[in-house]
């Protein structure tokens, strides 16, 4: 069976054999990752990647479409015969790692717990800053394990999730959270369940993108969504820009809406063993090595640039003055909620 993971990746090369390494452990079969615009040699590391047979790298230096880079990257994607090869298709971000909760915490066991399913929604659990300033070069999965409750009421946008979906033909385009462009008479027997084993309703066949709040919803399997990292490693990323929205600027508003740290949650690490014995391996070629080095050692020196820049050092110094945790309670929260379905159109 043939389970494809989806990426697109800017200057994250320091980041990327980890992140790879988990994967495979996980039990992903095969990498499809776009590349654009890079500085730190992200694009050399994949090219060097791809003719080691560990993933496909395409370049993604445009013209974009219409909806910016990503999308169309995941536009082209579905023509790729690795795409339409796939059993199991999944699109995420670099810092996005999935953790499976049963069985031997793989792909396999996660489809033997829910035998039913041609969709299985993975709910992103929101890991904080941790109070790490400083970039160093470990395991993100080890550095940040501060979280958000299992049970949120706010915001809505803590509940958003990725789609692990059976590639038969009911979906024929990748999306960002979901597949889209469904085949009308296909949608009959798609069955779409969510990380907690229930079995969803009708809309989210078609168009939702976040899971209920207000439950829990990672009995089976979550998403760990690490968007902020140190706050030198956010202030890269506020350079660098975002993914989707390339045109909406990163600033504390985003920081404070993920810096979620009132709870622990190490349970990625019981595929630790696993993730370490890969990394081992790819560690051994002397060039990925030498050029994943080469990665951390830019993202050190851009940040002393930046530093010499008006708009990322105020950013920083914000971030030093932001409070370690989103500390909210209940009541507060459910508040939050009462107020924001009255006065907001709902996102769903």
């Amino acid at each position: 069976m043939k389970i494809l993971a989806v990426l697109t990746v800017r200057n994250e090369a320091a980041f990327l054999l980890e992140w790879l390494a988990h994967h495979r452990a996980v039990g992903f079969t095969d990498f499809l990752v776009f590349s654009n615009d890079c500085q730190d040699g992200t694009d050399t590391l994949l090219d060097h990647l791809a003719g080691l047979g560990l993933l496909t790298h395409i370049r993604n230096d445009g013209p974009y479409h219409k909806g910016g880079i990503q999308f169309t990257a995941l536009n082209d994607a579905g023509k790729m015969d690795i795409v339409k090869g796939a059993d199991w298709i999944l699109a995420l971000d670099i810092d996005e790692f999935v953790n499976i909760h049963v069985g031997d915490h793989t792909i396999n066991a996660l489809l033997t717990a829910l035998p039913d399913a041609t969709a299985i929604t993975l709910t992103w659990r929101l890991f904080g800053n941790n109070d790490v300033v400083y970039y160093n070069d470990t395991p993100v999965t080890e550095t940040f394990t501060r979280c958000a409750p299992v049970i949120m009421y706010w915001p809505w946008r803590s509940a958003m999730f990725k789609t692990l979906y059976r590639n038969d033909g009911t979906y024929r385009k990748l999306g960002v959270h979901r597949p889209r462009n469904p085949e009308s008479d296909r949608l009959k027997t798609a069955r779409w369940f969510d990380g907690q084993g229930r079995e969803l309703g009708e809309d989210f066949k078609t168009r939702r993108l976040f899971s209920d709040y207000g439950r829990p919803n990672y009995q089976l399997v979550q998403m760990n969504h690490y968007p902020l990292g140190s706050m030198e490693s956010y202030v890269l990323k506020a350079d660098r820009g975002r993914a989707v929205h390339s045109d909406h600027n990163l600033g504390t508003d985003y920081w404070v809406e993920r810096n979620f740290n009132t709870d622990s949650d190490d349970s990625i690490h019981d595929i630790a063993p696993q993730r370490s014995v890969i990394l081992k391996g790819i560690y051994r070629d002397a060039k990925t090595m030498d050029l994943h080095t080469q990665a951390v050692q830019w993202r050190r020196l851009r940040f002393k640039e930046l530093m010499q820049q008006d708009t990322s050092r105020a950013l920083f110094s914000r971030l030093l003055m932001t409070p370690p945790s989103r500390l909210i309670s209940q009541n507060d929260a459910r508040l939050l909620t009462a107020h924001a379905r009255a006065g907001l159109k709902s996102p769903q």
